[in-house]
């Protein structure tokens, strides 16, 4: 009973801001509600009297040596029945530290009656019956808010059991459960979106290694297939020389002992094995990677083209040396022997200077050829396209080379309305028909005929051919004609001093443009080329 009134105090103190020692009259406006008997003393942490509602305040000594005040001080409240030193009463004293702020300490006489005491105060029931009354409707609510929170997470719950569509916004109320139900929701909404997100990462790698031209596989620990891409499976039928139907295969081929051993050896070091193997004309590169899960993958990887490339390269610039070597070591030769000659001996001087320019004429030609071939096999794009009239670009050509067809008493006949337009790079165009008419300058003979007509032109392409009254060439060469640095007759292009790139630059010129160009014999003597190129602007 005590211990209710200390409660009840406090809250009154509490909800009207009630400050000591200012408040004394509003303190005795409570003590009304409060029994009789009951004596009220409020208590500072130090011990000092800020209230009592029987005796002044002013004349009471220091309560912290009193027992109640200690145990309340050690516990949060503590009691002791003892003869009052203030007014000489015996007293039943209780008190209670709210706060570590003051101390509440009611007392009644020990010798008063229970039951007289409950009833000499029916309103001090009255508000306890209130005080239940109104914690039960608090309960009611905080509980109702309770269940909604309860009510929309089983909505949310079955649905995502049922698969069926939960709602985008939820009304939690504002309180821990509705923060914590909301958080859930808003942690499964990041989830599903994060899910999504994966999803279509995973879409992105399948659809990388369906398109790939690598064929790649994932096997699990047990060797068991995960994923494997169609490449994998025809590249593994061109190894096997049989129709495979497993991917599983390769570990019963002897082909792939390596990349099993490799698999099966448990002191590796490195958790990547790569290998090589030839079969069937065709060269595959085998590469194993072996994840953290121990999981691995297998690509499988068709380097034919490549290997074919890096031998083409390689033959290239075995070429290149061989033909830069014979004019560098001319020039140098010719250097050398003019340096160990008689200063005063100009006419064999400018002899071996001349020779020396011929080989430098014939060194820059080399070194423009290659670069105009390497150029358009790897810097295609380069090259501006553009409407091109073929009339005006031989009318040019012709121009140019005009010195050299009165030398070689050699007419160049254009037969090409002025209409005729091709859609491509001006440079290479020039450069095909050039290297044309040079090719038949140098190799068909003194007082001969070139022709150049356009003989049809379709909807979708324009024809030409190129035909002059030559040599010819025997059989056998033309296959090999439009290679790198081939010739037909070392000697004769030592003479003339060719390179032996020009026909490959007029190949690989017209495939740039999507054409097409072929090489023959002429029945009545002389070689004859017939050269397509497609109307597109690509």
């Amino acid at each position: 009973m005590l211990d209710g009134n200390a409660g009840f105090i406090h809250r009154y103190i509490k909800g009207r801001h009630i400050v000591f020692p200012d408040s004394t009259q509003r303190m005795d406006e409570l003590t009304a509600y409060l029994s009789d008997n009951l004596r009220l003393t409020i208590i500072d942490k130090t011990g000092r009297v800020m209230y009592d509602n029987l005796l002044d305040e002013k004349t009471m000594t220091n309560h912290t040596d009193r027992p109640e005040i200690q145990k309340a001080m050690v516990s949060g409240s503590g009691s002791n029945i003892r003869m009052s030193d203030s007014n000489h009463i015996r007293y039943l004293y209780y008190a209670r530290n709210y706060d570590g702020a003051y101390f509440i300490r009611v007392a009644l006489p020990y010798e008063v009656e229970v039951r007289p005491f409950l009833n000499s105060k029916n309103s001090f029931m009255y508000f306890i019956i209130l005080f239940f009354i109104v914690c039960a409707l608090m309960m009611f609510y905080f509980a109702n808010k309770f269940s909604k929170s309860i009510k929309e997470l089983k909505e949310f719950a079955v649905n995502l059991k049922n698969g069926r569509p939960t709602k985008t916004a939820f009304e939690f109320p504002d309180d821990e459960v509705g923060e914590v139900s909301a958080e859930i929701v808003e942690n499964y909404n990041l989830l599903k979106e994060n899910r999504k997100k994966l999803a279509l990462e995973r879409e992105k790698l399948i659809q990388h290694f369906q398109f790939s031209e690598e064929g790649i596989a994932i096997f699990s620990e047990e060797r068991k297939k995960i994923y494997a891409n169609s490449h994998f499976l025809q590249f593994l039928n061109i190894i096997a020389d049989k129709p495979v139907l497993e991917d599983e295969y390769l570990f019963s081929d002897p082909d792939f002992e390596e990349i099993v051993a490799f698999l099966d050896s448990a002191d590796r070091t490195e958790n990547v094995f790569s290998t090589r193997i030839e079969k069937n004309g065709k060269q595959f590169n085998i590469r194993v990677i072996i994840f953290e899960d121990k999981n691995f993958e297998i690509y499988i990887s068709d380097i034919t083209k490549a290997e074919k490339r890096r031998l083409l390269k390689q033959e290239m610039t075995n070429n290149i040396a061989h033909e830069l070597r014979t004019p560098v070591t001319s020039i140098r030769g010719y250097l050398e022997t003019i340096l160990n000659l008689d200063p005063k001996d100009t006419d064999r001087q400018q002899v071996f200077i001349d020779r020396a320019y011929v080989q430098t004429i014939r060194l820059s030609e080399l070194i423009q050829d290659i670069s105009m071939l390497t150029k358009i096999e790897e810097a295609a794009d380069r090259f501006v396209k553009e409407p091109v009239f073929i009339k005006l670009l031989l009318d040019e050509l012709k121009s140019d080379l005009a010195h050299i067809f009165l030398e070689k008493n050699t007419t160049f006949t254009i037969e090409v309305a002025d209409s005729v337009v091709i859609y491509g790079s001006r440079t290479l165009l020039y450069s095909i028909f050039r290297n044309l008419v040079e090719n038949s300058l140098a190799y068909a003979g003194k007082s001969i005929q070139i022709v150049l007509r356009c003989y049809m032109e379709t909807d979708d392409a324009v024809y030409f051919e190129f035909h002059d009254n030559g040599v010819g060439v025997e059989e056998k060469h033309l296959v090999k004609i439009f290679e790198r640095f081939y010739r037909v007759n070392e000697g004769r292009t030592r003479d003339t001093g060719g390179s032996g790139l020009g026909l490959s630059i007029v190949k690989n010129a017209v495939l740039l443009h999507k054409g097409n160009i072929v090489a023959k014999n002429r029945p009545e003597g002389g070689l004859l080329f017939l050269i397509t190129f497609p109307k597109i602007k690509a």
